[in-house]
């Protein structure tokens, strides 16, 4: 298997067939702990069984589904009933797409709360994202490494995202790429992700690959 590319740097980090692009300062250090400290707080995260090799499984990571009433989301045989918006999402929301220029009607929300909790190998390829979906993701507290590796040649890039970070995807890359955030056994601080995305139907859906 090629060796990752670690980048520790900003900017495009998909070398062909499609972007990734850090922001590793994209908000505030002050901004970003005080939306870390109100999502902790207030979030009332859900823990999810999924469908994984036709098995039962608890997913690894506390998550909710924001959008509107009419976006529920699905995915490995779990479907999200929408939790409203709230204003500190909304504010974020109205931030991302400034940035990239586009419309966003539904953020998942995840929570890591030690370094064994994680999301295996996957990729956002679903007809319900589009054709070649934008996905803004943002990070806030401890860093984790974020992984890509090409679906037909095996390459793979790796980054960490930082505190306040947003790493956007888009153009082909959930077509030929695969993305994942491993286990960390020594991290125990936890992480708050949260990834905006645009919906075009009534469902979506996401496949894990381990």
């Amino acid at each position: 298997m090629p060796n990752p590319q670690t980048f520790t740097f900003p900017g495009e980090l998909l070398p062909f067939d499609g972007s990734a692009v850090l922001s590793p300062d994209f908000l505030s250090t002050e901004i970003a702990d005080v939306l870390f400290s109100h999502l902790s707080e207030s979030t009332q995260w859900e823990n999810q069984s999924l469908i994984m090799f036709g098995k039962k499984v608890d997913e690894p990571r506390m998550s909710v589904w924001h959008a509107e009433p009419h976006l529920p989301y699905t995915y490995s045989g779990a479907q999200r009933k929408p939790q409203p918006w709230t204003p500190e999402l909304n504010n974020v929301k109205t931030l991302c797409e400034q940035h990239v220029n586009h419309v966003f009607n539904g953020v998942l929300v995840n929570l890591y709360r030690t370094g064994a909790d994680h999301l295996g190998w996957h990729s956002d390829d679903e007809t319900v994202n589009g054709p070649e979906p934008i996905i803004a993701s943002i990070s806030l507290g401890a860093e984790r490494r974020f992984d890509l590796r090409h679906k037909e040649s095996g390459e793979r890039v790796s980054t960490m995202l930082p505190h306040g970070s947003l790493l956007v995807m888009s153009g082909k890359s959930q077509s030929h790429w695969l993305h994942r955030v491993a286990k960390t056994p020594s991290l125990v601080e936890p992480r708050i992700n949260l990834t905006f995305r645009h919906l075009f139907t009534e469902t979506g859906t996401m496949k894990l690959i381990d």
